[in-house]
């Protein structure tokens, strides 16, 4: 894990980016700087994001602290705080060996509006095939892709929250919040979902687990809704393996369900050849379909004939204990996903800094404001179906 770029007792702010490295410069280079630098005080409700761009230019350094506590050396600071208080801040500008110093305060008020800790909204639902879908959220007859994101909506805002199921690799949800999570010191919001462990696994930490990838985005822009440029994948304890594939996708085809089930397990009769699928790695198979659910596993309020997903896939974890085919049991990964562990375990917990970019490296959030779940993996576990992430909720960890 990475450790963070701040740390404070109380408090966490990170800028936004990587820091560039900066070039050597000329002698000659002279600081130029608006006449006001720094506001003599600046005010923001709690979980909302200040930024300060003093606009400086030619500048070797500069350096942002709270009581000489570094909080970053990016040209702007970006800064949240959960707690009402006053903060003060500096600012220190080098260039050719001179050093200015400029103060000022940040005042962090409390909301006047009421936050809730839980999800506030949904923005999207397309889950892959899978043994509950059409089940969690029910499909109705006549309902269209707007009417099942509602329902999802309905499932998963608020501080009573019902499951939803993914289905198998690539299935999502995106959802978000009234504020913005700030990106503080330890884990920082929690994604529920039906993770259990097993009483006969061999394995401490096995049992029910459907790692699940997680990707989150800060609204920078402000237009309240997730843009593609705005998100940012959680690192789990697997991403930087090689037995994790990047870039994977998979097409699922309609089936037809009139189709005679062609049967592969003695013991529970599955149908093996329902819905085919293909990967663009070459491979192929299919999502079965068992005795428990015999509804259709392909989403029907999606017509088309196909649909893709794409994304970042994860090891097998499931294997079958007994040998027999009767005892089914998925592993626990580390940290970094979701339906992972159970609720109350801090694997279920997640870490803002954890995030990074497309080509794998951390950055520096100052908070998060959607969250996207996707099912990680791409297995059939015998009799208990496919490999699906459930999501029953999510709330964040600093608001009280």
């Amino acid at each position: 894990m990475k450790n963070k770029f701040l740390k404070l007792s109380l408090l966490s702010v990170f800028t936004i980016g990587i820091i560039a490295c900066k070039s050597d410069r000329d002698e000659n280079d002279e600081i130029t700087s608006p006449a006001e630098v720094l506001k003599e005080f600046y005010t923001i409700d709690r979980f909302k994001v200040l930024n300060i761009n003093p606009n400086i230019s030619g500048a070797s350094k500069l350096t942002w602290s709270v009581n000489d506590s570094l909080l970053s050396e990016n040209s702007a600071l970006d800064f949240i705080s959960p707690f009402a208080k006053t903060y003060p801040l500096t600012l220190k500008v080098e260039s050719n060996g001179t050093t200015m110093t400029y103060n000022s305060k940040i005042i962090v008020s409390k909301e006047t509006s009421i936050y809730s800790k839980y999800i506030s909204n949904v923005f999207d639902f397309r889950p892959a095939v899978g043994q509950f879908i059409n089940e969690i959220p029910e499909y109705v007859l006549g309902n269209k892709v707007e009417d099942m994101i509602q329902k999802a909506k309905q499932s998963l805002v608020g501080s009573n929250p019902s499951m939803i199921t993914l289905g198998g690799f690539g299935g999502y949800v995106i959802f978000g919040f009234d504020h913005t999570i700030p990106n503080m010191n330890g884990r920082d919001f929690k994604i529920l979902g039906n993770a259990f462990w097993g009483d006969l696994s061999q394995d401490e930490r096995a049992g029910s687990c459907e790692p699940g990838i997680i990707l989150v985005a800060y609204d920078k822009n402000k237009n309240g809704k997730p843009d593609e440029d705005e998100w940012y994948e959680i690192a789990g304890s697997e991403y930087f393996k090689n037995t994790t594939i990047k870039n994977y996708s998979i097409n699922y085809f309609k089936p037809d369900e009139n189709k005679l089930p062609v049967p592969g397990n003695e013991y529970w009769e599955n149908d093996v050849e329902y819905i085919k699928w293909t990967d663009n790695l070459g491979n192929s198979g299919y999502k079965t379909r068992n005795v428990f659910h015999i509804q259709s596993y392909y989403p029907l309020w999606i017509t088309d004939a196909s649909y893709q997903f794409a994304g970042t896939k994860l090891a097998n974890n499931y294997y079958d204990q007994s040998g027999t085919g009767t005892y089914w049991v998925g592993k626990s990964y580390a940290f970094g996903y979701a339906d992972n562990a159970p609720n109350t375990d801090e694997a279920s917990n997640i870490d803002i800094s954890w995030a990074v970019d497309k080509n794998g490296n951390y950055v520096k959030l100052p908070g998060i404001d959607f969250v996207k779940v996707y099912t990680g993996i791409n297995q059939e576990a015998g009799w208990l179906g496919e490999v699906s992430t459930e999501v029953a909720g999510a709330y964040d960890l600093h608001l009280k």
